[in-house]
């Protein structure tokens, strides 16, 4: 993983001739590296010659469709995925969220906005959300979470695999342990300040988040909805 945008790879997943070469450019001109695969067969075969630092998949695709291909993605890697979208129905991004996305962006979109959506989520997935100059692991109930390898091990000490929203949620609770946290701390913290997906997308991602960290997801102990409030985290939390 690249540790900022210049010379990070990414792989565009577009069957749009004009949209594809658009994006390639614009991200050729912001110093990073483009690919494209105009469906998931070329994509696949990109995946398997080379590691790729981000992907912008569409959603609709001939053949295997966009939510299908993230879904697939998701199932073995960790590499951060922006959904590329011209469905205006807000259930439409919210399924490519709860399919591993970590982000997406709706047509038609500017230019500066694809690249301001690449780099915010190539900082985070390169540690780019640490804030403090203190960067130890973190226990909970026999987790540890690893900020400057970005990653979690359960109390077995296996290796939970997060997108780079999931692990950016779970540290800002780790980091807030106790205390109520409300969806806009939660846009801040996880989108670098932009204005980042609908506020429901972070019930999405911490919806998936629940089914990795708790024993049962319908009822959750560490990760507590607060109605009207936001979400707390119920764990004591220390250095290790």
């Amino acid at each position: 993983m690249q540790t900022n945008s210049r010379g990070a790879r990414i792989l565009v997943v577009e069957d749009d001739a004009e949209i594809g070469r658009l994006l390639a450019e614009t991200i050729g001109e912001a110093g990073m590296q483009a690919r494209i695969a105009e469906d998931g067969v070329a994509m696949d075969a990109l995946l398997r010659k080379q590691t790729f630092d981000l992907i912008v998949l569409d959603v609709m695709l001939p053949g295997e469709d966009g939510m299908s291909l993230c879904r697939r993605i998701r199932a073995e890697k960790t590499v951060p995925i922006i959904m590329l979208t011209s469905l205006g129905e807000e259930v439409d991004r919210i399924v490519g969220l709860e399919v591993g996305a970590d982000d997406y962006i709706t047509k038609p979109f500017s230019p500066r906005e694809v690249i301001a959506r690449i780099r915010s989520l190539l900082r985070r997935a390169s540690y780019g959300l640490v804030r403090s100059g203190v960067q130890r692991a973190l226990r909970f109930d026999g987790w540890t979470i690893d900020p400057l390898r970005r990653q979690l091990h359960d109390p077995s000490n296996a290796r939970i695999a997060l997108t780079t929203t999931e692990f950016d949620l779970l540290l800002a609770f780790c980091r807030n342990p106790r205390r109520v946290v409300t969806r806009e701390e939660l846009l801040s913290l996880t989108h670098s300040g932009l204005a980042g997906p609908i506020e429901r997308s972070i019930d999405v991602h911490i919806s998936r988040l629940r089914q990795k960290i708790e024993t049962d997801a319908r009822e959750p102990m560490l990760l507590k909805t607060v109605r009207l409030g936001g979400y707390i985290f119920t764990a004591p939390v220390e250095e290790t």
